[in-house]
């Protein structure tokens, strides 16, 4: 058995305290249908939640499994103590009081030390800990109401949040969970160790993540890499992209939230799907459970109305699924059904014309689905069963159901209000290995996350990077040495001391020339730049101009297909993330931009290029020349090799100019260890 199986998977349940959080536990546990024993303990009650009580735990005739410890912090600590020293499987810890406020806690930093120095060797999940549910063996140490019910199988859910814990527990969307967790502090149990616990249960097909903090990389990689072994896909939503949440997340827990473009990159590189809402993690969860990745993006979809039709067509085009034209054989076989008035496309308004006509909408529907589609759509808003008939909405699953059977094509009935797709009618499609998709913009999502997990490839390590004391910022003369001797191409530069110096430089170098004054931040704001001087006068007027003790004079770049931003920023939370941007005068304007973590592959930057909007430049638009894809991989390649041995905190080329056969940086800003020599 496992480090936590008997914790999650108890013969036997200590509840221990006497207020009513431990009465429901107690309860819980029996509305629940748990098989074993439960004792409740406590020194002056009779009964609780109709059971008889231990007066303590010396008392009780067995060593516990698992116990649901429900007293203040003190006593908490020491209850721990004797459990572990009896041998119990482990303990759910409810107290709050220790470690959820990092800064000034003192006391609370002194009782968790307490705490994990009294447990031992016996698991304690929390403290500030609502327990767990676990559906497939009927198990609730839970201390509240819960809308769940027991499955035979399903997903498993970890989350540092006991009301959204409650909160999934509610949701009417036909999601089957198999555990419910929470993490409480984590201070010695991490969400990454308990979701190792849970896929290892050949019940449970996929695990959903809402993280608020991670506190352990290695553990969390760990995690992905057996998931990835069990094809077992981790969906995760994580809180924290704003100054707010971040805020929030501090004063509940003691991991450190990090920021949103670390916690990004740090899930793509680990296969690791991130979703925006809670109700894309139920959608996605939902899709995976059933249907698992799918095969492609390229996915097709049937309603009755031009205007659904037209919804959904939005919703695909702002992500990154496709929907390819119908072939010759679908146009054959739905022109036979639809007759000459239906325009054949995709998306397609099957019309209602055959409306009710069980084998009307079957033959649409097999003629529909392709080995092209991973997946095949069928947008169905059910009435309002307390006021209406759904009698003729159930012919059309039916029809699913029969085309589903015959073709072996995957297919979904997507309400697009999530209040459209009644419960019952969920688990009466599940029943039939059609996965109900609820909400439009959440079943999208879903649907694409599912799709991008066929083009994960596992990647190497994060790189985590020690504390680098004493930063100070080179100048972009300095700046520029260093990358150059990485690797980075520079533009011919000299570096002068006067305007006179700047002048002669200049003519060494050769028209025309670009002019900087060097340690001023923000140049072109403060008039520091100069470009396109065409001879040495220009270069000392300009240079008597400036506000500097110095100079950059450097070769003009011309003939530039486009201009990147390049960074790369040490987070103590994620290791170094690698950001590449649109660049120059754009960066700001168009926000176009992505993240990965250090160190990345040729193809993953590659792949995640392709991700922004100026990649279109990059390629050639409209016949331009394209930029030299492999010059800008290798400058990108540098920089992480240059990050990775060096003493640095921060590295940012903008412009990185991108031409026909050239990738250079025309500008560049390092923050670096005090002591490294120059």
């Amino acid at each position: 058995m496992s480090k936590l199986g008997r914790l999650f998977r108890p013969r036997s349940i200590a509840v221990i305290g006497g207020g009513s959080w431990c009465e429901n536990v107690v309860d819980q546990c029996r509305k629940i249908g748990f098989p074993g024993s439960i004792w409740p303990v406590h020194p002056n009650k009779a009964e609780i939640g109709g059971r008889p009580v231990f007066s303590s735990i010396s008392e009780l005739p067995g060593t516990p499994d698992a116990a649901f410890i429900g007293v203040n912090r003190h006593a908490t600590i020491e209850i721990v103590r004797e459990l572990s020293g009896i041998g119990a499987g482990g303990a759910v810890c409810f107290a709050s009081g220790f470690l959820e406020l990092e800064e000034g806690n003192s006391e609370g930093r002194k009782l968790q030390h307490k705490l994990l120095k009294a447990a031992g060797d016996m698991p304690i999940i929390g403290p500030n800990c609502y327990g767990f549910l676990n559906y497939l063996d009927g198990i609730a140490l839970w201390p509240d109401q819960h809308g769940g019910l027991r499955q035979e199988c399903g997903v498993a859910i970890i989350t540092q949040s006991s009301n959204i814990a409650i909160n999934l527990t509610m949701q009417k969307r036909g999601l089957p969970i198999a555990y419910l967790m929470t993490a409480g502090n984590q201070a010695q149990i991490d969400l990454s160790e308990i979701g190792l616990d849970l896929i290892e249960d050949p019940r449970v097909t996929t695990l959903g993540l809402h993280i608020e903090g991670i506190s352990d990389i290695r553990a969390l990689e760990r995690l992905a890499a057996r998931a990835h072994e069990l094809n077992k896909p981790v969906v995760a939503l994580k809180i924290g992209s704003s100054e707010n949440a971040k805020a929030a997340t501090i004063t509940h827990t003691a991991s450190l939230a990090g920021s949103d473009a670390g916690a990004r990159a740090l899930l793509a590189r680990l296969g690791i799907s991130k979703v925006s809402s809670l109700a894309a993690l139920i959608e996605t969860l939902k899709l995976l459970h059933m249907e698992g990745p799918l095969a492609s993006k390229a996915i097709a979809s049937l309603s009755c109305s031009g205007g659904e039709a037209g919804l959904i067509a939005d919703a695909v085009h702002s992500s990154n699924l496709v929907m390819p034209p119908l072939n010759d054989r679908q146009k054959v076989a739905l022109r036979g059904v639809l007759g000459p008035s239906v325009a054949l496309t995709n998306p397609l308004d099957y019309q209602t014309r055959i409306w009710g006509d069980l084998p009307a909408l079957t033959q649409t529907f097999i003629a529909m689905a392709d080995p092209q589609y991973a997946l095949v759509i069928v947008m169905l808003d059910f009435p309002r069963l307390d006021r209406c008939s759904a009698e003729d909405w159930n012919v059309v699953t039916m029809a699913i159901a029969k085309a589903k059977k015959q073709t072996g094509v995957p297919f979904c009935v997507l309400g697009s209000l999530s209040e459209n797709l009644p419960e019952d009618v969920s688990a009466s499609l599940m029943e039939q290995n059609i996965v109900p998709l609820c909400g439009l913009s959440e079943a999208i999502e879903a649907i694409d996350v599912a799709a991008s997990l066929s083009e994960f490839v596992v990647s190497p390590p994060v790189y985590l990077s020690e504390n680098v004391p004493e930063l100070r910022v080179l100048n972009e003369g300095h700046a520029k040495r260093f990358l150059s001797k990485w690797g980075v191409n520079i533009p011919q530069n000299a570096c002068a001391g006067s305007p006179a110096e700047a002048a002669s430089k200049a003519l060494e170098i050769g028209f025309p020339v670009a002019l900087k004054a060097l340690g001023i931040a923000h140049k072109t704001e403060a008039g520091a730049v100069k470009l396109n001087l065409a001879s040495a006068k220009q270069v000392q007027t300009s240079a008597e101009q400036m506000c500097g003790d110095e100079y950059l004079v450097e070769a003009m770049i011309m003939d530039a297909v486009a201009e990147l931003l390049v960074g790369v920023v040490r987070d103590p939370a994620h290791g170094f993330v690698l950001t590449i941007a649109a660049g120059g005068t754009l960066a700001e304007l168009l926000r176009d931009s992505v993240s990965l973590l250090v160190p990345a592959t040729r193809n993953d930057i590659k792949l995640e290029l392709r991700q922004l909007s100026i990649w279109k430049l990059l390629e050639g638009y409209r016949g331009a020349p394209a930029a030299d894809i492999e010059a800008i991989i290798d400058t990108i390649m540098a920089i992480q090799e240059f990050v990775q041995k060096d003493a640095v905190e921060e590295v940012e080329i903008n412009p990185l100019l991108c031409g026909q056969n050239v990738a250079v940086a025309v500008d560049a800003l390092i923050r670096i260890g005090g002591d490294h020599a120059d």
